[in-house]
Parts: C-alpha cells; sequence; structure tokens
C-alpha cells in the first residue's frame, strides 16, 4: 500500500491478526483492532477497542462506534472460533453463534466503513475463512459458517466492484496458533503426526496467512476480487489425514 491506509483488523489482539497488524504498523499503516482483548503492545498507528462479536448488540454497537471515529478503508475479518463437535454432539445453537460471529459482525463492520470506501472510491474488505470451509471432521457449525463466507464475499465483490472496493478470502489450512492450540496439544504427537500429513512437510505460521492478506490490500491487487486463496500447505487437495 502505497499511501497511509487506515485497516480495521478483527482478532488484532492474537494470532494472525496481530501478526498482520504488526506488519502494517512497521509499514507505517494505521489498525484498528478489536477483540475480545486489546493487543498487548501500543503504537501510535494502533487504536484497540474490546468486543464480543458473537453478541448482535455489541457488534452493532462497537460497529457504529469505530464507524464514528475512523476512516476505514481496509477490513480484515480475521476473529472466529471453532466450537468443534461430532455430529451426535453438535448443537443448532452452534450455528447461530458462529453465523453471527463469521457472517453477521462482519456486515455490521463493513456497512459502517461502506460509505467513505465509496466516497473515496476505494475499499479492501478481507475474509480470514478456513480450509475446513471444504468440510472437516468435528467442524459442522464452523464448516458451514466458514462456506457461507466464500458465499457472502462473492456476492460482495460483485455488488461494490464499482466502487473500487474488492472482496476476497484467505482459507488457512492448520496454522500454529492459541485456536488450533485450544484442540491439539503443543508439542503433541498429534501435532507431529499432522505435520506430516501437510504436503508441503510443516504446518503454517501466522506470518504465513498475514503475507496472504497483504497481497489482497494492496492497491495494486484492484483487479483480484471475489477470489478465495487456500494458504494451507497443499493441504486442500488431499485433506489432513486421520
Amino acid at each position: 500500500m502505497s499511501q497511509t491506509r487506515t485497516t480495521l483488523i478483527t482478532g488484532g489482539n492474537s494470532g494472525i491478526g496481530e501478526a498482520l497488524a504488526k506488519r502494517l504498523v512497521d509499514k507505517g499503516q494505521r489498525v484498528v483492532s478489536v477483540g475480545l482483548e486489546k493487543p498487548g503492545w501500543t503504537h501510535d498507528l494502533l487504536a484497540a477497542y474490546c468486543a464480543d462479536l458473537t453478541s448482535l448488540e455489541e457488534a452493532r454497537t462497537i460497529a457504529q462506534e469505530i464507524g464514528a471515529n475512523h476512516a476505514i478503508d481496509c477490513l480484515v475479518h480475521n476473529a472466529g472460533i471453532i466450537l468443534p463437535n461430532l455430529l451426535p454432539d453438535a448443537k443448532p445453537e452452534d450455528i447461530l453463534e458462529l453465523a453471527q460471529l463469521h457472517l453477521g459482525a462482519p456486515m455490521l463492520l463493513t456497512q459502517a466503513a461502506l460509505e467513505g470506501m465509496i466516497s473515496r472510491r476505494f475499499g479492501r474488505i478481507v475474509f480470514v475463512s478456513s480450509r475446513a470451509a471444504m468440510g472437516a471432521v468435528t467442524r459442522s457449525a464452523y464448516s458451514a459458517t466458514k462456506a457461507g463466507v466464500h458465499g457472502m464475499a462473492r456476492t460482495w465483490a460483485l455488488e461494490l466492484a464499482s466502487s473500487g472496493i474488492t472482496v476476497n478470502v484467505v482459507a488457512p489450512g492448520p496454522i500454529l496458533t492459541d485456536n488450533f492450540w485450544g484442540i491439539i496439544p503443543k508439542d503433541s504427537e498429534r501435532q507431529e503426526r499432522m505435520a506430516r500429513n501437510v504436503p508441503v512437510g510443516r504446518l503454517g505460521a501466522r506470518e504465513d496467512v498475514a503475507h496472504a492478506v497483504e497481497f489482497f490490500l494492496d492497491e495494486r491487487s484492484d483487479f483480484v476480487t471475489g477470489q478465495v486463496l487456500y494458504v494451507c500447505g497443499g493441504t486442500s487437495l488431499v485433506g489432513l489425514g486421520p
């Protein structure tokens, strides 16, 4: 990005979101983070807000507050949770909670920023989805809502293309973050076995995903919209095995 832009990152306080926030700030870009907690670091270019985006009311309130205080040029919806369960134990309530987080929250945040993006004839919207959108064991609610992200992003890409706004998706495979370690014990044999099942021979780092997101945010990427980029070490082709 050649000129100074302001990027709103959900889940900017940890994991992929934090890695992206630090990369953008290092390049002189302004970042607005919204998450359950504020980032554990500060910078003159960083503004931080706290909200539970699984709550429709909190998401609506924080969207209005951020929209009133910042001219958002780019939005990266990175916040997400998994809520894993095999089908016998899966709960419809989980679908509703994840639909609000993965779909409802970014809709409200984008709506709050949209008028400014349209008036400046520039906008970048990037969803961080998941390879699990293609299907994964224990991921009924997660896979369903992440697949929904892909459909919504493509719809927005068509609606906003004439306004200079692109909408794209980065779909990570297994990435070493707290979300991952919340399910797979850190440095366990299971983690090592999963790494061996990845075609490139390793699990992903959060910087791998941040790098891909930056491509879509770049002003020179204005001819790329409505796309899903799998940053997954090849697991979109073969799965992850048992």
